[in-house]
């Protein structure tokens, strides 16, 4: 395939995922999107395109990037992906990014589903008590991560980072990962693209082993970071992927 192939197979990827073609503020610059975002990444097999879409509005949402993040909300409406599903994005990568990330990207999609005439439902599913968030938390921990669920900043004997730590086994793991709208490997490719795009390295790590454990392939692992690389750089997509040649 040529270059001009990959360009105008990229013009043809960007239409179907109803992107506008950029205005030519730099010359050249819509070919090249077209070559390297479209052709070259979003037409890469290995991870469907709704999929893709999820990952995508992770890296937006937990980067503040607003007029980039209200384009991939329409293109995941478009996609298929339900309006509560793309809300829950925002609320399962506002716990690594802060919530007000949460609040802020909400809003941005409340403006494009009201312009699509969308009404997301209230939450009406049921509340668990502290003693049920805490043990369905520690049980995904144990599911997800194995032995690694007791170690680092999770370590139960750590003094410090157990003033905070089962915060977030309560209400990360017990609650967020039990909120409807998304299932577990939803999740987990919402969280593999949050920590590529902020640099977590670590936490890529850890929750790399963990996606295998939860549904997805070595392959789709590989494909949520390198989803990443147009949205939040490719030297964080290419460290993201070196972290996964260690840890997978």
């Amino acid at each position: 395939m040529t270059r001009i192939d990959r360009r105008d197979r990229g013009r043809l990827v960007a239409t179907e995922l109803g992107q506008a073609e950029p205005h030519e503020l730099v010359p050249g610059f819509a070919d090249f999107m077209a070559e390297v975002v479209f052709a070259g990444v979003w037409d890469r097999p290995g991870l469907a395109k709704p999929d893709r879409a999820l990952c995508v509005l992770a890296a937006l949402a937990v980067l503040q990037r607003h007029e980039a993040l209200a384009q991939a909300v329409a293109t995941a409406l478009d996609l298929g992906l339900p309006a509560r599903s793309v809300l829950e994005v925002f609320v399962q990568v506002g716990l690594y990014a802060g919530f007000v990330t949460t609040e802020a990207s909400a809003r941005i999609a409340h403006a494009e589903f009201a312009r699509r005439g969308i009404v997301v439902a209230p939450d009406d599913h049921p509340r668990a008590d502290d003693e049920e968030l805490d043990r369905r938390g520690r049980e995904l921990m144990a599911r997800l991560h194995g032995e690694r669920a007791e170690q680092g900043y999770a370590a139960p004997g750590n003094a410090i980072t157990g003033t905070l730590y089962p915060a977030a086994i309560r209400y990360g793991y017990g609650e967020l990962w039990f909120r409807p709208g998304l299932d577990h490997r939803q999740r987990m490719l919402a969280a593999l693209a949050a920590f590529t795009a902020m640099g977590l390295e670590a936490q890529l790590g850890k929750f790399a082993r963990s996606a295998l454990n939860i549904g997805l392939s070595r392959a789709e692992v590989i494909e949520a970071v390198i989803q990443t690389a147009p949205y939040s750089g490719f030297p964080r997509a290419l460290n993201g992927l070196a972290v996964l040649s260690a840890a997978i």
